[in-house]
């Protein structure tokens, strides 16, 4: 039986970045995330869930009244682009919904949440 001899892969070499320069971003040097601000996000407040059987979802008619799992007055959740960004509370602003601010989550909790 006549072996071939199969050479070494090549080496690896380290890949060349260019040097981006000591200076960090700051609040003053905003200039290269300008773009950033143009960037549409899915803010999303959920009011509440239930599980309920397809038998009971399909007897559904106009007027029927679905509990929710949140009690009045609990604070909703504030998600951006399906993340918790805070909490908040549910106010009627010329007869539309809205939603008043009451806590941001910490920026350390913001990190964990992004994974």
């Amino acid at each position: 039986m006549i072996r071939e001899q199969i050479p070494p892969p090549p080496k690896a070499e380290a890949p060349g970045f260019e040097n981006l320069g000591d200076s960090p971003v700051t609040s003053g040097n905003t200039g290269n995330l300008d773009f950033l601000l143009d960037i549409p996000l899915e803010v999303t407040v959920e009011l509440g869930r239930t599980k309920m059987l397809i038998n009971n979802l399909l007897q559904l008619t106009q007027g029927a009244v679905v509990e929710l799992e949140k009690t009045a007055g609990e604070p909703v959740e504030i998600m951006v682009n399906a993340k918790l960004l805070g909490k908040g509370e549910v106010i009627v602003v010329n007869d539309r919904f809205g939603i008043r601010i009451t806590e941001i989550i910490s920026q350390a909790d913001r990190i964990k949440n992004i994974g």
